[in-house]
């Protein structure tokens, strides 16, 4: 089941960047990263209060906080730097490059949790960034 979320994942991301490409034109790139926050943050609490989901807050450890909150902060460096690379350069190719996170984070996940390296993950991570090079590549 978890890969039907993945593959709404990635539908929802290319449109994010179809979006955001057309959203971000004359006007500066924080301010769209700003607004598009905004949106998100109210969408995601309203979910969160019709679900009644809040009533987990209090069961949260420092640890918990400690970890989403420098997640907040990597997920909000990573949407100001895409805004500005969508507003100076075509979408196709942003959006791409942006997506040599999966093989980062397959670097990342073997290195800090431990996770076993197959061949075949090795050859898709070694295929992703071959693949960005030639897509950036003149």
């Amino acid at each position: 089941m978890w890969w039907i979320f993945a593959l709404l994942s990635a539908f929802f991301a290319a449109l994010t960047a179809i979006f955001a490409k057309i959203g971000v034109e004359n006007v500066n790139s924080n301010l769209a990263t700003a607004i598009r926050t905004v949106v998100v943050l109210v969408m995601i609490w309203l979910i969160v209060f019709f679900r009644q989901e809040y009533k987990g807050f209090g069961e949260l450890s420092q640890r918990n906080w400690f970890f989403l909150g420098i997640s907040g902060v990597a997920t909000g460096l990573s949407w100001i730097f895409y805004f500005k690379a969508l507003q100076m350069g075509e979408a196709s190719k942003v959006a791409g490059v942006d997506k040599l996170s999966l093989a980062l984070t397959i670097i990342f996940a073997v290195l800090f949790l431990g996770e076993t390296l197959t061949w075949r993950t090795a050859v898709g991570a070694t295929l992703i960034i071959a693949g960005t090079l030639f897509l950036i590549s003149k």
